[in-house]
């Protein structure tokens, strides 16, 4: 009889999402979000940045250990997809207001972290719908 901690780390969705939150919650202090007239920045800068990357990597991580939950799991990568969204859409909204225009600011790659962490909780979710088909399919068999 395996561990569930064994079976949670052999499922390919744990890796996507543990990706995922590594991105969200390590890739800020190492990479730059933009550039403007004021310098360089980063996400340390502002709280409001800490704190979206944070709850995504929280989220990402909280969506691993319901790994028994599969449900649960799909609509927590779909909120989390959404808090993404949102946190681009906050990146380029101060990128370009607050910096005086798009003339005045560049981006950095750091403006892809929330991309990125999208696109590892896309293929989780896939992943674990394809988890909840099989496991309806062998209950059909029943």
């Amino acid at each position: 009889m395996r561990s569930t901690l064994q079976f949670m780390i052999q499922r390919i969705q744990t890796i996507y999402l543990l990706l995922a939150a590594l991105v969200s919650a390590g890739l800020i202090f190492i990479v730059p979000l933009y550039s403007n007239l004021d310098g360089t920045v980063w996400a340390e800068d502002k709280i409001l940045y800490i704190a979206l990357f944070v709850a995504s990597a929280l989220l990402s991580l909280l969506t691993i250990f319901l790994f028994e939950k599969r449900q649960l799991q799909f609509v927590l990568g779909r909120l989390n997809i959404i808090l993404n969204f949102i946190l681009l859409g906050v990146l380029i909204y101060q990128s370009q207001i607050i910096s005086g225009g798009a003339a005045a600011s560049e981006k950095d790659i750091g403006m892809l972290i929330p991309v990125i962490s999208i696109v590892f909780i896309a293929m989780a979710n896939k992943a674990i719908k394809r988890d909840e088909d099989l496991v309806k399919s062998v209950d059909r068999l029943r």
